[in-house]
């Protein structure tokens, strides 16, 4: 496999911890560290060769990738259908109020567990899905506030600029590696992101949308996530019958 998907991650997780982030930020976890060896298995197994398709979360769910160090990365989805296991380390700084529990973690994140439903629904295994689909996240850090979690866009704007330049630059490297020809915001805010980063590759032919968020604070996601984004994935002609 190339080298590029992993030492571009690790290069996002260097310069990011240089990052500082004041008030009302009480702890910040990074899964590209505690749980790199998980991460870099994902990205070995799943991240080789070109894709069609890229779907781009935000960044990680306090039950999915920050105790797995896989987007999206509901335990059971990622143990089960995507065949990852193993050690996840301790954060430096553990957040008390959002133990870093790794697999044996008996919480199911409803987002991953929606997102990766569908995929395996509709491609069957995950050699089928990621023969041309990839998932990665914007942003590899996860925010709380004590037990409550913060999304990068709630920072302060100091706190963003240098965070946002880091990951518009990784996620360049991540296209101009896999190539794909859509990049899917999984949300109205990833979707952004992705288009102020990727300015260079859309002129080269690179498609951007979105499909509706899997959250569960989305009422909209809660009247049915799969069927909805499913139809937006056929509206912009990425998945066809």
């Amino acid at each position: 496999m190339s080298s590029t998907l992993p030492v571009a991650a690790q290069t996002l997780s260097h310069t990011l911890a240089a990052c500082t982030f004041a008030a009302p930020v009480t702890h910040v976890l990074n899964p590209l560290e505690y749980a790199w060896e998980i991460h870099a298995r994902y990205l070995a197994r799943y991240g080789s060769g070109k894709k069609r398709v890229v779907f781009l979360g935000m960044n990680p769910g306090p039950f999915g990738m920050v105790q797995t160090g896989v987007p999206f990365g509901e335990v059971a989805s990622v143990r089960d259908w995507l065949g990852l296991e193993g050690m996840v380390e301790q954060p430096l700084r553990p957040n008390p109020k959002r133990p870093v529990e790794g697999f044996a973690c008996s919480r199911s994140e409803v987002s991953g567990r929606r997102l990766w439903g569908l995929f395996r629904e509709r491609f069957g295994t995950a050699d089928a899905f990621f023969s041309d689909h990839f998932v990665a996240n914007y942003c590899p850090l996860a925010f709380f506030v004590e037990g409550r979690n913060l999304t990068p866009d709630k920072l302060f704007t100091a706190e963003q600029t240098p965070l946002l330049a880091a990951c518009d630059t990784h996620l360049a490297a991540l296209v101009a590696a896999l190539e794909p020809e859509w990049l899917i915001g999984v949300g109205a805010w990833a979707e952004n992101r992705a288009r102020i980063a990727l300015t260079k590759a859309l002129r080269k032919g690179l498609r951007i949308g979105r499909v509706l968020h899997p959250s569960p604070a989305s009422p909209a996601a809660n009247r049915g996530w799969a069927e909805a984004a499913t139809r937006q994935l056929h509206a912009l002609g990425v998945w066809s019958s």
